[in-house]
């Protein structure tokens, strides 16, 4: 199962995070593909309940363009051709050269900690 984990991380922890990352790959590891936030604030701003729907959406019906996604989830143009730049952006969605779009990921997995770490 291919999938990306999103979290929210102070800037020291994303420091660590990264450097892990990047010694996992210098010895021919494949890591899992992570996004990180500072705040739960910026990662709600980010990745929406109205976005979150819009992936799934476009995970179950590959290949939509932006105006017909927008008619089935019953949502304005514009607002919808937003999230969607956002989500690219992001990593989260994929565009093929016709236009259709892509969820690169079978599943998101969100953590936020409730506690500083020790």
């Amino acid at each position: 199962m291919n999938r990306i984990e999103i979290e929210v991380l102070s800037s020291r922890a994303a420091l660590s995070a990264f450097v892990r990352a990047w010694r996992q790959a210098n010895a021919g590891r494949k890591a899992t593909p992570r996004l990180a936030f500072g705040s739960i604030a910026e990662l709600f701003s980010a990745v929406s309940e109205k976005r979150l729907e819009l992936i799934r959406h476009v995970a179950t019906n590959e290949g939509l363009q932006i105006r017909p996604l927008a008619r089935a989830l019953e949502r304005n143009y514009k607002n919808v051709h937003t999230d969607v730049q956002a989500l690219i952006e992001l990593g989260l969605l994929e565009k093929d050269a016709r236009g259709g779009l892509h969820a690169p990921f079978d599943e998101i997995v969100i953590r936020a900690g409730l506690r500083k770490a020790a």
